[in-house]
């Protein structure tokens, strides 16, 4: 293996392990991204976090859980002074670049679906109203903003961004994607707000999931392009350089709304997608009590973020509307990857392919994201590929999570981690020296707005082991136990079955160890005492 080696990160938003070709899908074509893993390592096995985009993405930039990095639920900033792996590379030597979705900072200008404690007492100053002084007035925290964006043309982002010092930002979904893009997109059409949005929507009947529509922007003005285009012309500049650089190529599709533009929007046909098993097996008695509300109080939440149910044919449509997208970023991947191969580059890249998170995507009669740990929503790709791979595409089985990215990376890099800095290096799976990674994983989420039913935000813990998963939730007092190897499909939940209570007390134990382990270690004592 070369020594310092360059690195392109490609991400996802909101993407399945099993909506990659290789990774066993038989109606989606990605061959672009297949080609990554051809010449390089596939986790089978690889977890994020926690399933909420911007707890998994700080998790993925510090190496931490979010218990320990602080967001620990959308609509919290990471904290500009917290070292990332971008902040360690900078300092060794790297240029680092993010082209495309950050999700650091808060998006919207949206207020938050929490609410404060009501409490007795005059109210403190607004500097001592959080558990640090001036938490939030030390910023700036508001560079990733709607509003900064749209109404200050000359806001751009302060550098260095967590250790980025070149940044093209992409914010929000979908065709209303807004940041560096909507600029760019201005550059290039009269009005760009004329052709965005469902309410400019070109017509189509033929589909009755909700948030999709046929946007009017055509496929030379998507994000995906606009993220595609602005890398290729990073990689030209980075060619002419012998600084080696950690470019992080992030996408926001396939998340929500669904958007696909010009032909991808009809490639994938509804009435050729695979239904869910799981969907098709529905059985009221057997369901968890959060989807069997869900499923009695259908029709909920079915324009929000969070979770709501589907029929069969809403799943089709879903599904063939994200494949649609996906397609459009395997496009771009190609042609990231054949100009790597035309600039000289690929022979001293390192190139890595995952996602913050995944979707039920009408597992359960469920979709998008909130609380549940099923493999859909928790389990996604990760593919490394060396820039001499040798020995053809390989597959590992080990536990290991967007946790141990950080490290993986650094040690490739020749770098030591920060201390505090969680997980552990994947580099003697990827070379072949070691099988395993974890004993097992482990997953949190801390809700910021009720789902399932609840009146309140859920708190959830999960801890996956080489067979089984355990997930507990507060306020609520039921649990969750499955064996993957043997139900898959998580449809038998074993928890209060008699004959595995040896099973579940082991893995409490389990998950406890777990959570002992990721207690912060940080920060290092100044002396003895």
């Amino acid at each position: 293996m070369i020594d310092r080696p360059n690195f392109i990160l490609i991400s996802t938003d909101q993407q399945r392990a099993d909506h990659v070709g290789s990774y066993g899908n038989p109606v989606l074509r990605t061959p672009s991204i297949d080609r990554i893993a051809e010449n390089g390592v596939s986790f089978d096995r690889f977890h994020v976090a926690t399933p909420i985009c911007m707890p998994n993405r700080a998790t993925i930039m510090t190496g931490r859980m979010p218990s320990l990095h602080g967001v620990k639920r959308n609509g919290v900033p990471l904290r500009l002074d917290s070292t990332t792996m971008c902040d360690l590379l900078s300092a060794g030597g790297y240029r680092t670049a993010l082209i495309g979705k950050s999700h650091l900072q808060t998006m919207t200008d949206l207020p938050p679906q929490m609410e404060r404690e009501a409490v007795d007492g005059t109210p403190p100053p607004i500097d001592l109203r959080e558990e640090r002084h001036k938490a939030w007035s030390e910023g700036p925290y508001d560079q990733e903003a709607l509003d900064r964006w749209r109404d200050d043309p000359a806001h751009v982002i302060k550098l260095p961004f967590y250790g980025f010092d070149h940044v093209e930002l992409c914010t929000m979904h979908g065709d209303m994607v807004h940041g560096d893009y909507h600029r760019w997109l201005a550059e290039r059409t009269e009005d760009p707000d004329s052709l965005r949005g469902p309410a400019n929507a070109l017509p189509d009947d033929r589909y009755t999931i909700p948030q999709a529509y046929r946007t009017k922007v055509p496929e030379e003005l998507y994000p995906t392009r606009y993220i595609e285009e602005r890398s290729l012309a990073w990689l030209d500049e980075a060619a002419e350089s012998d600084q080696p650089f950690m470019l992080h190529c992030s996408f926001p599709d396939p998340h929500h709304p669904f958007t696909p533009p010009g032909h991808y929007w009809d490639l994938y046909d509804p009435d050729d997608m695979p239904v869910p098993e799981s969907l098709l097996k529905l059985d009221e008695s057997k369901m968890t009590p959060p989807v069997r509300q869900m499923h009695q109080a259908s029709g909920v939440n079915r324009q929000s973020t969070v979770a709501f149910t589907v029929n069969e044919r809403e799943a089709r449509e879903a599904i063939a509307l994200t494949y649609g997208m996906i397609a459009m970023i395997d496009d771009a991947v190609g042609r990231l990857l054949d100009r790597l191969d035309s600039l000289g580059l690929r022979e001293n890249t390192v190139v890595i392919f995952t996602s913050d998170h995944g979707d039920f995507m009408g597992d359960h009669g469920l979709m998008l994201k909130a609380a549940l740990h099923y493999q859909g929503l928790v389990r996604v790709p990760f593919i490394w590929s060396e820039p001499d791979h040798a020995g053809g595409p390989r597959r590992t089985e080990a536990l290991s999570g967007s946790l141990d990215i950080a490290r993986t990376i650094l040690d490739r890099a020749g770098l030591a981690p920060s201390y505090g800095m969680q997980g552990q290096s994947l580099m003697p799976v990827i070379r072949g020296e070691r099988q395993t990674a974890h004993e097992a994983v482990l997953i949190e989420e801390d809700g910021h707005a009720p789902a399932f039913g609840m009146t309140v935000p859920i708190r959830a813990r999960s801890v996956i082991s080489d067979r089984y998963r355990l997930s507990i939730y507060d306020p609520e007092d039921w649990v969750e136990l499955y064996d993957l190897k043997e139900d898959p499909l998580e449809m038998r939940n074993l928890a209060d079955d008699p004959d595995y209570q040896d099973l579940r007390a082991r893995m409490f134990e389990l998950l406890s160890r777990k959570m002992m382990t990721t207690v912060d270690e940080a920060p290092f004592p100044l002396a003895r005492a």
